[in-house]
């Protein structure tokens, strides 16, 4: 009776958190089983064969895909400029394991997931891989819940901010797609001028200048004039890409 009592409340504590969650977030969902089945790791089924659960590793494969999918749409619109291979090693830096770590910690996914004793004892929480699934089921399961854009409207609230924010911009090659728009537009000739190098040797900052016929676009900041030149870079596409839309 104590066990049957024990699992009672285990399953009540279970639909609070994910009731909450769902609060939290925003987001009602339909079919909450799917909701649960996103959160389900292989370990807790086993351990439960009595009673029917499914695993998240078919949802985490359609998350992969949607993610995919959404990220690719978002980037093809933000940036008419940039070139194929771009926007691959850019999605690749958005939706690879670390960053997808990241997005489930900022909204406390870990608290969630439904483990096995064996996987809870040795950290399966704090596992990155397994974080990095568990945001990719999320995806599956919101999409086959409510729609693509419902999982694009999540999104624009956890991801695009940070690619907005240029949490990314260490992969994106800003002067290529200001060198493209410009030639494309023929619209005059572009250079870049150091401004000011400041702070010691080991530790100096640059700030850099971009023109276009000598008109200022951009300036920007970095640690390498390199970086600093990409910045005004981005600084100027923003400005021009702007004034076209």
């Amino acid at each position: 009776m104590i066990r049957k009592n024990d699992r009672e409340k285990e399953l009540h504590k279970i639909e609070n958190q994910f009731k909450d969650f769902q609060k939290a977030i925003g987001i009602s969902f339909a079919n909450v089983k799917l909701l649960k089945q996103a959160f389900t790791h292989s370990s807790y089924v086993n351990e439960h064969r009595k009673r029917i659960f499914e695993d998240n590793e078919r949802l985490e494969f359609l998350g992969d895909a949607v993610l995919e999918l959404t990220v690719s749409q978002f980037l093809f619109k933000k940036y008419p400029t940039m070139s194929e291979g771009e926007m691959t090693k850019l999605r690749a830096a958005i939706v690879c394991e670390p960053s997808l770590v990241s997005f489930a910690n900022e909204l406390e996914f870990g608290k969630l997931i439904l483990l096995g004793k064996g996987e809870e004892m040795t950290g399966g929480r704090e596992r990155p891989a397994l974080l990095a699934d568990v945001f990719e089921a999320f995806i599956g399961a919101l999409y086959l819940d409510q729609g693509l854009e419902t999982v694009i409207t999540f999104l624009q609230t956890i991801v695009f901010p940070k690619i907005n924010a240029g949490a990314f911009s260490h992969v994106m090659d800003f002067k290529s797609q200001l060198q493209e728009l410009i030639q494309r537009d023929g619209t005059g000739v572009i250079e870049y001028r150091v401004l000011q190098e400041k702070g010691p040797a080991h530790n100096k900052e640059f700030v850099s200048k971009v023109t276009l016929n000598g008109k200022e676009l951009g300036i920007g900041t970095g640690k390498s004039k390199k970086e600093a030149e990409q910045h005004a870079a981005q600084m100027a596409l923003e400005v021009l890409q702007g004034k076209t839309t």
